[in-house]
């Protein structure tokens, strides 16, 4: 047999079917699926919620979505057969467990999508679980104008990223981005007097925000925006633009406060506490993935960070985990400073999705850990 037979023979034994797939997402094991379309066509997410990573990009950056050679992978494609040459190489380069979905995405949705499982929890869904499960309150966009018209005492707090934010937001915003809310509410809504709305383009981010609030026990009346900047846009109503007000340094005061409503959110929560060597020493586990995941501000994060860590924004984890962690059943070390208000929201969300979490408090400025 030729070597290109052999390599088609072997190809063909790493691809697996719709059926096949179904039983992979649902046996508990680590698993990674990569969906390897461009981001244009995939959009928010592919049907299966899965990690999006591009077939140009793919070789370059694997290792980063999946630390792990040996991690069970399922590559997913257009149905045009790219995934297939792409395990190919894949394989070449030390990673034996890589699989191919016959037929791609078009096959995997060939009967519709309704009852076809996913990768991850889709952030609406889970988000409209919470929101049903609390009973979160809410505003729409009239009354949320009218409040504003009356001169009532109200802020809005837009917890998407800032770029997201500077496109374009409620008038008066301040942005806010979701897993900085406890430690930067003192100093964004300094009176308990104030109605905070919570805000974001649509659902999901809003929702969690508000209930986030709810859930530390700030004093305050809370609601979220439904339906976002898009409702506010059906209302025939302007967007603001640029990054006209947004969170600032914390001081000692709003640090204090931020711990307070720490403890109050994470009263309920159970998280091992883990220290650096601990960290390092789980990352090199051959037998088991783990992520390092600094959920700081990008720009905390590029000041000074932990050796093998990566930078994953709070707030987007919340919403769309499954595009930074990509190995489902891994490890989750969630890395924060030692007031540690980013980690307690992150995991006092994330732990309802099933994800094994621990955490790693540091100081960053003298180089020790909690």
């Amino acid at each position: 047999m030729s070597t290109s037979s052999i390599d088609q023979a072997a190809t063909a034994e790493k691809t697996i079917d719709a059926d096949t797939l179904r039983v992979w997402l649902a046996d508990g094991a680590e698993l990674a699926v990569l969906d390897i379309r461009p981001s244009d066509v995939v959009g928010y997410a592919s049907p299966l919620f899965a990690t999006n990573l591009p077939a140009d990009r793919l070789e370059a950056e694997i290792d980063r979505f999946v630390p792990r050679a040996a991690v069970r992978t399922v590559l997913v494609d257009g149905g045009d057969g790219v995934a297939q040459r792409l395990a190919g190489r894949l394989a070449e380069a030390g990673r034996s467990e890589v699989h191919t979905l016959a037929g791609g995405i078009p096959e995997w949705t060939r009967g519709g999508t309704d009852d076809l499982p996913t990768f991850d929890v889709p952030g609406k869904d889970f988000s409209l679980g919470i929101r049903d499960e609390r009973d979160t309150p809410s505003v729409s966009a009239a009354e949320l104008k009218a409040l504003k018209d009356e001169g009532a005492d109200v802020v809005v707090i837009d917890t998407r990223t800032l770029p997201e934010f500077t496109a374009g937001h409620v008038p008066g915003a301040v942005g806010v981005p979701g897993a900085e809310l406890l430690l930067r509410f003192a100093d964004v809504v300094p009176s308990p007097d104030t109605h905070v709305v919570v805000s974001c383009a649509g659902l999901p981010r809003a929702i969690i925000g508000a209930q986030t609030l709810i859930d530390a026990g700030v004093p305050n009346r809370v609601s979220y925006l439904h339906d976002g900047t898009k409702a506010w846009k059906e209302e025939n109503l302007d967007l603001e633009t640029g990054a006209t007000a947004v969170y600032g340094p914390v001081d000692e005061a709003g640090r204090q406060r931020a711990a307070e409503r720490v403890d109050a959110i994470a009263a309920d929560d159970e998280f091992p506490r883990i220290d650096v060597d601990t960290a390092q020493a789980w990352a090199s586990d051959a037998d088991r993935t783990t992520y390092l995941l600094d959920v700081r501000t990008p720009e905390e994060f590029a000041q000074g960070h932990l050796p093998g860590s990566i930078t994953s924004e709070g707030g987007q984890l919340l919403g769309v985990s499954h595009r930074t962690i990509a190995v489902r059943g891994a490890r989750v070390v969630l890395i924060d400073d030692l007031t540690g208000a980013r980690a307690a929201v992150v995991s006092h969300w994330l732990q309802r999705r099933g994800f094994e979490i621990a955490l790693l408090l540091h100081d960053f400025e003298a180089g020790t850990a909690r």
